[in-house]
């Protein structure tokens, strides 16, 4: 017990060395070289020009950029948790209930469509939050379904068969809209669509970090619960555990973060799915209360590894951040799954 407790330390402890280096490179890394001797005089007012511009692209483009993929990363692996803890299935991930397709359908009906929703994206008011107001609409829609359905049916696997159907006829909807759409507003739309941690600009940024870390906050205060629901309904209730209750928590909290990074970044793939199942690899463990905090870690780390090998400078333009994410996850599910035949559960 006490070299498993050792274990776990020496692994959070190489994990929370990797985050700042990490930071660093994200922040250094790209088709503009920044040197580290930078941020020892950042402030200082006798920069020299090439070094103001250097300034002004790390302020600019690279630190909020890093920002959103830290709280990206960890609420997306977070909600993951979330998932597959609630319907005790290794393949749930963020996106299985349709929500981030319910963001997609937003962001296609004002990049795909006409008249109004041209209008809608125009206007002063919405110019720089267009897009994300109809992403956060098109999610908190479905979200708003899926609750209701909860209320109704009684078992998770007969709400999760309602989330994967509302997810297939949302797609269909886009697809419609895409068949319908103009070629440049189709290209557009399917470059939202493979994600990017680049969208969040700096006007952006203050309201994103303060619509994430509450939910993040709340999530990690469900973790005794979620514990409990691991070892079956009955023994749960037993506990004293309101199944009803933390059902309807746990899918308002995961869809709420899962809205909100995809109405920002657009549907980022497989970090929601896989980081979880790194922490039970890494940590050998079941335990949200070791896991809660391995996830929002990992999290971090998966997103700002893949945001860093995007814009390596070996590549001519930034690569979608979904092509980064899904080499990284797929083989690691594939690899889970062919190592043990329960992942987990």
């Amino acid at each position: 017990m006490v070299n498993h407790d050792l274990s776990n330390r020496l692994i959070f402890g190489i994990l929370g060395i990797s985050l700042p280096i990490l930071l660093i490179l994200n922040i250094s890394v790209g088709s503009v070289s920044i040197p580290f001797s930078l941020f020892l005089h950042f402030f200082d007012a006798s920069l020299q020009e090439n070094e103001m511009i250097w300034r002004h692209i790390v302020i600019e483009s690279r630190l909020p950029q890093t920002i959103t993929a830290i709280l990206a990363g960890s609420a997306l692996a977070l909600a993951g948790l979330q998932m597959q803890t609630l319907f005790r299935n290794p393949l749930a991930g963020p996106s299985i209930l349709g929500i981030s397709s319910g963001a997609s359908l937003g962001v296609a009906l004002v990049s795909l469509g006409s008249g109004w929703s041209v209008f809608f994206v125009q206007q002063s008011l919405l110019k720089d939050f267009g897009i994300h107001l109809a992403a956060m609409a098109g999610a908190f829609g479905v979200l708003m379904i899926l609750l209701m359905a909860a209320k109704k049916v009684k078992n998770n696997s007969s709400l999760l068969i309602i989330g994967i159907m509302v997810g297939y006829a949302v797609s269909a909807l886009i697809g419609f809209l895409n068949f319908m759409g103009e070629q440049g507003q189709v290209h557009a739309f399917v470059l939202w669509g493979l994600g990017s941690f680049s969208n969040v600009q700096n006007a952006q940024l203050a309201f994103f970090v303060a619509s994430l870390l509450p939910a993040i906050f709340l999530s990690a205060l469900l973790m005794k619960p979620m514990n409990a629901m691991l070892l079956g309904d009955s023994y749960a209730q037993n506990l004293g555990v309101n199944l009803k209750r933390i059902r309807w928590q746990l899918i308002l909290l995961s869809g709420y973060l899962t809205a909100i990074i995809t109405a920002y970044t657009g549907p980022i793939a497989f970090i929601g799915l896989a980081t979880p199942h790194l922490a039970r690899l890494m940590f050998k463990s079941s335990d949200h209360k070791l896991l809660i905090p391995a996830v929002i870690l990992l999290g971090m780390l998966v997103a700002l590894s893949c945001n860093l090998i995007a814009r390596l400078p070996t590549f001519q333009e930034i690569v979608p951040i979904n092509v980064i994410t899904s080499l990284f996850g797929a083989p690691l599910v594939i690899y889970l799954v062919l190592k043990r035949k329960n992942i987990g559960f």
